[in-house]
């Protein structure tokens, strides 16, 4: 439910939403009441996401390219610029305006970054233990419209290498589908280091998952998941939530 409400909360920024009448209200009210349950801790993220961006930069000189054919390369590279320009995103400090903050602290965050848009910053503490996450969100990543509302159906396109997948993911229909249906493409990249667990991903373009007629192909990214268990108390996770998304709504000339 936390993912779901804080996609809604992200959603419920964009022009065509916040026109509806009390979207943006609920999804607030729904954030809320998640995070009551969460507890926040004091890691600053600064930190270990420089390390991992250090760390992840490494990656382009280490491909062994005649392991995979250029289009599987590209979807590797794309991926990893994904998580370059979404850890990026995060370790800027300045310019965050608070949407959304709980009395225990966890918050949702947004700017406006050129070239991207405007994206969310979620900041809570899961009280579940980092390997339990990671599995729901990499390893069972077909299994997330069992517990995501927003989700209908998520499957993976195409696995490449241990990292990278190409993924097609359609979106579960806006109460009284003012919205319309949406479906995502994107390639998603994990990536672990020591005790931290990044997942990145972005909207990139799949021949053989063509637009389908009445659904409208929108766009994530770039989009950045960071995981790392809570100082002193290793069966909590510290979630740090990068989010990107264009809903590409038609624009609407109104006549009066």
């Amino acid at each position: 439910m936390l993912l779901a409400t804080f996609k809604l909360c992200a959603g419920s920024s964009y022009r065509h939403m916040r026109n509806m009448k009390g979207l943006r209200h609920q999804a607030v009210l729904a954030i809320g009441q998640e995070l009551n349950r969460r507890a926040l801790g004091d890691s600053n993220p600064g930190t270990w996401i420089n390390q991992v961006r250090r760390r992840s930069s490494l990656l382009g000189s280490r491909l062994e390219e005649t392991l995979y054919n250029d289009q599987e390369l590209a979807y590797i590279q794309q991926g990893e610029a994904a998580m370059q320009k979404a850890l990026g995103i995060l370790s800027n400090q300045e310019g965050w305006k608070e949407e959304n903050q709980q009395a225990n602290g966890d918050k949702v965050l947004s700017k406006v970054v050129p070239d991207v848009g405007k994206v969310f910053r979620l900041e809570v503490v899961v009280d579940q233990p980092m390997e339990r996450l990671y599995e729901e969100l990499v390893e069972r990543m077909e299994a997330m419209g069992e517990w995501n509302p927003n989700v209908k159906e998520i499957k993976i396109l195409q696995k490449i290498g241990k990292d990278t997948v190409i993924t097609h993911e359609l979106a579960a229909e806006a109460a009284g589908n003012l919205v319309g249906p949406r479906d995502f493409v994107s390639v998603r990249c994990a990536k672990r280091r020591g005790s931290t667990c990044v997942l990145a991903g972005m909207a990139t373009h799949f021949g053989e998952m063509p637009e389908q007629k009445g659904i409208i192909r929108a766009e994530h990214g770039p989009t950045c998941m960071v995981l790392h268990p809570l100082a002193g108390s290793p069966s909590k996770t510290k979630l740090t939530w990068l989010l990107s998304i264009d809903l590409k709504v038609p624009q609407v000339l109104c006549t009066g």
